[in-house]
């Protein structure tokens, strides 16, 4: 029952390697999660999700040995929190960056009418959004004065009578 203390701490493989592996990586996943997967990524945001299969799979990798150190796990764990931070960093002080990491709303109706384009564009048939809008107590498109899917891929609808879904007014005067 002896411990190899050298193999768990020593890295074999360079700690800049791992860094740049890791790097690459984030960045292929969160751009094919960004550019390709918005619907599907529900109310999680897509860098909150990436980091947490990465950690998670950096960290099971660490722990079976298949990196021969602990150390070049957390190295590969601490790169992924790196870029999660210097992305929301990035996407919160400059205009760029936000609209690279936080895509903006798409419309999907406007005064009624169906954007079928963006519709295609987001892969959303005509079902399911009747269906979301059923969800939201509306069951005519007519009775819609707009509705967008958001960068996180939740549909927001805003109704004619001056209300969002779900009772919630759009006057402001109503709010104070």
């Amino acid at each position: 029952m002896s411990v190899d203390w050298r193999a768990m701490f020593v890295p074999e493989h360079s700690l800049i390697e791992i860094f740049v592996r890791g790097t690459f990586m984030y960045i292929v996943l969160f751009s094919i999660l960004r550019f390709f997967m918005k619907r599907q990524s529900g109310v999680i945001g897509i860098a909150d999700l990436l980091v947490i299969v990465l950690i998670a799979d950096a960290a099971q990798n660490a722990m079976s040995s298949e990196y021969k150190s602990i150390t070049e796990g957390t190295v590969l764990v601490l790169t992924i929190v790196f870029w999660n931070f210097a992305l929301d960093w990035l996407g919160y002080h400059f205009r760029f960056f936000q609209k690279f990491t936080r895509p903006p709303p798409l419309p999907l109706i406007d005064n009624g009418r169906l954007l079928r384009r963006n519709m295609r564009q987001e892969m959303i048939t005509t079902e399911e959004l009747m269906s979301q809008l059923r969800q939201q107590g509306i069951e005519d498109p007519a009775k819609v004065k707009r509705a967008y899917i958001e960068g996180d891929g939740r549909i927001s609808i805003i109704c004619h009578d001056g209300e969002n879904a779900g009772g919630m007014t759009n006057d402001p005067r109503e709010l104070t």
